[in-house]
Formats: structure tokens, C-alpha cells, sequence
């Protein structure tokens, strides 16, 4: 299994972060995307790469007032330094006060326009704003494809990304019995289209809400999403392993 968005740089793993990959591990997880989300954390990002943890490097539009005014340029800069996989976590969130979606959008821009110049796929975080996000990729020809993190869209705007050569990431949401409109979407998606992830800490299976969440979890979404599509979870492991190593280019560990 590939847990294609899991936060495990954060502080909330310093005591415990190897114990947290040996029980990923036990459950048959074999890599973790770790996206970064700000500049102060890229460093301890790169640090972290390996076979095991390929990781992206990107600004999140939560975090604008954290991002310096070159905050791109020194994106940028450390692609030289360290090949990530992606770059994200980015994207557009219009569930939040309206008065910071300009902004958004020009870093939104901003970082499509690099990953497009260096050939890299997206993590992209997106509530609210799928159109529009599907309609600038349109607009600048964006290729490279990518991952819509935690995706919670119709079924229309998935195929609408489907398309443009992403990839969608279901994680502990799709475990929830309320998560209906999820459910039905990763219920009817096309085998090419699904990938894994926990976005851990957040986004807890249920029977887990209020923990933190970790990437031994992912094994409940497997489960989940089986039931789901009628299949065997080692279909859906082989499948999602073969889309997320596909689209993100991932080498697989030894």
C-alpha cells in the first residue's frame, strides 16, 4: 500500500515516528508521500526523503500569512536541492473567508506555472473550488497530472479531473457511514482513478474521530473501499499501488 498524503514531518510524531512506520509497516504499508505546506518546513521535509518517504514541497493556501514574499522562488530553490515527487500540498480552499481568494488564486498560479516548468505533478488541497481549479489547469495546459487530495466532489468534477490526468485520494472519510456523497463517488470511479491516503494526523477513519490519525489506518479505508466497489482489498491495494506509482512516478522501495 502507498499512503500518497501523510503528514508525518509534523511535531505531533517527533516521540513516536519510527513505532508509527513499524505499525504502518506490519500492515502492509510500503511507502508515504510527505508533502510539505510552508517554507519553515521544507527543510525538515528534504530531511526526511528517502525510498520509503518520497516527499513533495509545496504552500498551502491555509497558510498564507506564514508564506514570505519569495516564498515561490525559495519553492523553487529547493527543487534544486532535493527532487521531489510533487509539488503541493497547494491548492484553492473557498471554504474559508473570502477575503483571502485572490491571494490563493495568484499562489495557486504561481506554483502551477512552476510544476508545469519542472515537469512535476500536483498534490492539490481543494474545498469549494473544484471548478475553478479544473478551469486553470484548462487554461494553462497543465500536463503533468497529480493527485486531488481528500476529494469530496461530484462525480462530474472527478471525471472532469479524471480528464485532465489526475488521480483522486480517498482516506478516512470514505470509512464514515454519513460520507455518503464520497462513498457513492469511490463507489463508481473507473479502477485508474483512486489512490489512498490517510492526510494523517487528520482525517481519522471512523471508530478512531478525535485520535490522531497514522498511516497503519490505511488499511481500514482498503477494507472500506472494497465493500464498497465489490472487490477484494487486493485488488483495490494493487490497483491504487499501480496508480499512485504511475502518476507520481514513484520508485518502489526494495
Amino acid at each position: 500500500m502507498i499512503d500518497t498524503h501523510c503528514h508525518l514531518d509534523l511535531p505531533v510524531f517527533d516521540h513516536d515516528r519510527d513505532a508509527v512506520w513499524e505499525r504502518a509497516r506490519r500492515v502492509g504499508v510500503r511507502q508515504c508521500v510527505i508533502p510539505a505546506i510552508r517554507v519553515a518546513g521544507f527543510a525538515k521535509v528534504a530531511a526526511m526523503a528517502s525510498p520509503q518517504f518520497p516527499i513533495a514541497l509545496g504552500l498551502h493556501p491555509w497558510y498564507l500569512p506564514d508564506h514570505p514574499a519569495d516564498a515561490v522562488s525559495r519553492l523553487e530553490g529547493w527543487l534544486a536541492r532535493c527532487r521531489p515527487v510533487a509539488i503541493g500540498e497547494m491548492g484553492l480552499d473557498h471554504k474559508v473567508p473570502p477575503e483571502s481568494h485572490a491571494a490563493q488564486q495568484i499562489l495557486f498560479i504561481d506554483q502551477l506555472l512552476l510544476a508545469k516548468r519542472h515537469k512535476l505533478p500536483l498534490l492539490l488541497h481543494v474545498r469549494g473550488a473544484h471548478d475553478t481549479v479544473c478551469s486553470q489547469l484548462r487554461k494553462h495546459a497543465f500536463t503533468c497530472g497529480g493527485i486531488v487530495h481528500a476529494f469530496n466532489g461530484s462525480l462530474q468534477q472527478a471525471h472532469a479531473y479524471l480528464d485532465l490526468g489526475f488521480r483522486l485520494g480517498f482516506g478516512g472519510v470514505v470509512t464514515h457511514d454519513r460520507a455518503q456523497r464520497v462513498r457513492r463517488v469511490a463507489a463508481a470511479l473507473p479502477d485508474h482513478a483512486l489512490v489512498l491516503e490517510t492526510d494523517a494526523p487528520d482525517l481519522p477513519p471512523a471508530g478512531h474521530t478525535g485520535e490522531r490519525n497514522e498511516p497503519a489506518h490505511l488499511a481500514m479505508v482498503v477494507a472500506t473501499l472494497a465493500g464498497l466497489r465489490g472487490v477484494e482489498p487486493g485488488c483495490i491495494i494493487e490497483q491504487t499501488t499501480q496508480n499512485a506509482t504511475t502518476v507520481l512516478q514513484l520508485i518502489r522501495p526494495a
